[in-house]
């Protein structure tokens, strides 16, 4: 039989000073089996430093054809396709076809710097790409947040992001790759 998703509960509270942006959203994020606490982190982290009326969670690790966040327009048009870890080759140029913006949100250390190493020089022709490599020992530190209920205060500026949950905090300093 297979595992169900775990579904997490979070109040997200984003105050991004770069983009002006002060909202609360509360968000139900299922968890696929083999999703880590740490993916699970990465793609919050993700959805705060894009955070927009129109942007939601997609079902993510379950579907090859979504990424793991996306923004709409009212009529449909994709505009901003977010994807986590290490997408190939084939999935980054696909994405930047159909969607007017892509970021993808790489993490895991020296894994993250082998692969941005092989895809980078592949990907100059995308202008509507960039990618941002997020810390190993600040995504692994997120991961001590994770909670099935969780409360998220998100502070974001000068493109530095800080995220508490009750009494703990945890820098992270996302690095720009391609912009």
């Amino acid at each position: 039989m297979a595992q169900k998703a775990t579904i997490y509960k979070v109040e997200l509270s984003v105050s991004d000073m770069d983009r002006h942006y002060y909202e609360t959203h509360k968000l139900t994020v299922a968890k696929h089996p083999s999703e880590t606490d740490e993916r699970l982190m990465v793609r919050l982290v993700a959805f705060a430093l894009n955070a927009h009326d129109q942007l939601e969670m997609t079902k993510g690790l379950s579907t090859d054809d979504e990424p793991d966040i996306w923004q709409k327009s009212l009529s449909g048009e994709l505009e901003l396709w977010i994807a986590l870890g290490l997408p190939s080759e084939k999935v980054v140029r696909q994405s930047c076809g159909k969607a007017d913006k892509v970021i993808v949100y790489s993490y895991g250390g020296s894994v993250a710097d082998m692969w941005w190493e092989k895809i980078k020089n592949s990907t100059t022709r995308f202008d509507n790409l960039s990618v941002v490599n997020l810390p190993e020992a600040e995504t692994t530190a997120l991961a001590h947040l994770a909670n099935r209920t969780m409360k998220l205060q998100v502070n974001i500026q000068d493109g530095e992001v800080m995220v508490s949950a009750d009494e703990s905090v945890v820098y992270v300093n996302p690095v720009n790759l391609k912009a």
